[in-house]
């Protein structure tokens, strides 16, 4: 990225105070007339950047001209390198490393090393794969196509990408559903034979409402329910630690939202025995027929 660039061109005008410009081209890999173009960019930018010619000539910072420190304290960079880090835990690519080595070595590394985030899952191939693919379909305005498997059934779909979102645990790619005609959000873990094709489309503006991932979701269906001692741990980490009421008898009493009864419902399943519904009559009942029904199939 060119950002990565002028960084690493700053950097290396501090550190080494005066280089050549097929130094710059070769250490980043572009061509000299692009190294002319940053070096404009970064004039532009505030920087003074003096070209001397002759045998010991080359492009340097003005003299007396000093910023401060760097041009990213140690803190920025920490967040900077962080960042790339944890991207490349589901990339091809080792953004961090290769940014790193060209604007101070294992030094840079090191400022992130005390905190490491890991977005990838233990389908890390296919995911880092699928991001790449539409990432490359983002540069290029072109049109993915996949098969998209969720709880209505099986569809091949055809949408313009706009964004690959990580929210709610997960990865989404959110792009304009050709057949829809609207916005929506992908899990990528659901879709498989993904291509890019050759239809090129117009980015599209995106509503303001669209943005707002996840906002037509509402907690608003209320259920109350009684906990055993033994699931506090996933109760705190789920909702935090003041969650829940402890009773006199060691139990854990809450009332939560959720989005629908059906979330209710595989959300207290996976308790087991360790919880019980005390609200509303409906949720009471439903959770009793969803319990026959699970006898039933062992049952028969």
């Amino acid at each position: 990225m060119k950002i990565d660039r002028l960084i690493g061109i700053i950097t290396t005008l501090q550190q080494k105070k005066i280089v050549t410009a097929p130094y710059l081209a070769e250490k980043f890999e572009v061509s000299r007339r692009t190294i002319n173009r940053d070096i404009e960019d970064i004039c532009k930018a505030g920087i003074p950047i003096v070209t001397t010619q002759g045998a010991n000539g080359g492009i340097s910072i003005m003299e007396g001209f000093s910023l401060d420190t760097t041009v990213l304290t140690e803190q920025e960079l920490t967040a900077i390198f962080t960042g790339l880090k944890s991207l490349d835990s589901v990339s091809r690519s080792a953004s961090a490393e290769k940014l790193a080595q060209k604007i101070g070595g294992s030094k840079a590394i090191r400022l992130s090393d005390h905190m490491v985030i890991d977005l990838s899952s233990f389908y890390k191939d296919d995911l880092a794969s699928k991001i790449e693919q539409i990432k490359l379909a983002i540069r290029e305005t072109r049109c993915i196509a996949f098969h998209y498997c969720y709880n209505k059934g099986e569809a091949d779909k055809l949408i313009e990408p706009y964004l690959i979102v990580f929210k709610w645990s997960d990865w989404y790619v959110f792009g304009f559903c050709k057949e829809r005609k609207d916005f929506r959000m992908y899990k990528l873990r659901r879709l498989w034979n993904l291509t890019v094709t050759d239809d090129i489309f117009n980015m599209r503006e995106i509503p303001e409402e669209k943005k707002q991932f996840g906002s037509h979701m509402t907690d608003d269906y209320i259920v109350p329910a009684v906990y055993d001692s033994s699931v506090k741990y996933r109760l705190v980490e789920e909702y935090g630690h003041t969650c829940f009421i402890e009773q006199e008898d060691g139990k854990l009493y809450t009332e939560w939202g959720f989005t629908t009864q059906k979330d209710a419902v595989e959300w207290f399943l996976s308790f087991g025995n360790k919880v019980k519904v005390l609200a509303p009559p409906e949720m009471v009942e439903l959770m009793k027929s969803t319990l026959d029904s699970i006898k039933n199939l062992y049952e028969s």
